[in-house]
This record gives structure tokens, C-alpha cells and sequence, in this order.
């Protein structure tokens, strides 16, 4: 498995998609719920098993800190170090731009995955697209 940075359409295509079948198939995320106005300014990861596409997550910056979203890996990758991957990378690339902070918006049944991670829950529980989460944030 490989965590790359789509530089290309066919790249973020396959971030796109591998999002679509987690979020809006699997997950009933509605789908303009799930695409929104950050996508061309966001920066895309895709991990590949080989040539296929299984994981995906997104990074932008917000007030000096890095928003780490839309992160998701396919059934049948979870529980194989594949979302560990998605991450490393995504927080890689708050370091080479010197943030010192990450933030993400973990849904509930995920959140001892990203405490394993070094992450601290830091909100009661909120709905987003009708499914629990909790805000948590790392000092990288």
C-alpha cells in the first residue's frame, strides 16, 4: 500500500471515488453533503493497493491549523493499517507546511482509532449528515 498526494484528475478521481462508496453507498452520506465547496481547495490523498484505489482523506488549513477530513478506507482494507497510512500522510503534510496542530471531526465509532494516534477528543457529541461525531486534535 502507498499514500500519495493527487497531483492529477485521474488521482482525485479515485479519492472521489473511493469517498463515494464509503460515505454516500455504505455510510448514506447524501452526496452533496459529501462534495463540497473545499474540494479545489483542499489537498487530496489516495492510498493504493497497487493500481486500485482502497483509501482516501483530504487537507486543508483553517486559522493555522490543519483540518484533516473526509478520511475513509474500504471494508474490506480497514483493520490492515490502511487508515494509519491515510494519516501519516495527511499529517506529513502539515509538518512541511510547519503547523503545529491538526484537527479532525471523527465520527464516534472511529474515535479510538484516532486516540491510538496520539489524538484528544475535545467536544461532546454533534451530528454531521445524521451521524455521531466528536472534534479531536494532535500537537504534532
Amino acid at each position: 500500500m502507498k499514500a500519495v498526494i493527487a497531483k492529477n484528475k485521474p488521482q482525485l478521481d479515485d479519492a472521489l471515488t473511493v469517498r463515494h462508496q464509503v460515505f454516500v453507498e455504505e455510510q448514506k452520506v447524501p452526496i452533496e453533503l459529501e462534495i463540497d465547496e473545499y474540494e479545489d481547495k483542499s489537498t487530496h490523498v489516495v492510498l493504493y493497493d497497487d493500481e486500485k484505489p482502497i483509501g482516501a482523506g483530504r487537507f486543508r488549513v483553517i486559522d493555522d491549523v490543519g483540518k484533516l477530513e473526509r478520511i475513509c478506507v474500504l471494508p474490506e482494507y480497514r483493520g490492515k493499517g490502511a487508515g494509519t497510512m491515510i494519516m501519516e500522510k495527511l499529517e506529513s503534510i502539515a509538518k512541511e507546511k510547519g503547523l503545529k496542530t491538526v484537527k479532525l471531526n471523527a465520527q464516534t465509532h472511529a474515535e479510538a482509532f484516532y486516540q491510538r494516534l496520539g489524538y484528544e477528543t475535545v467536544s461532546d457529541v454533534f451530528p454531521d449528515a445524521g451521524i455521531p461525531h466528536v472534534t479531536m486534535v494532535k500537537t504534532l
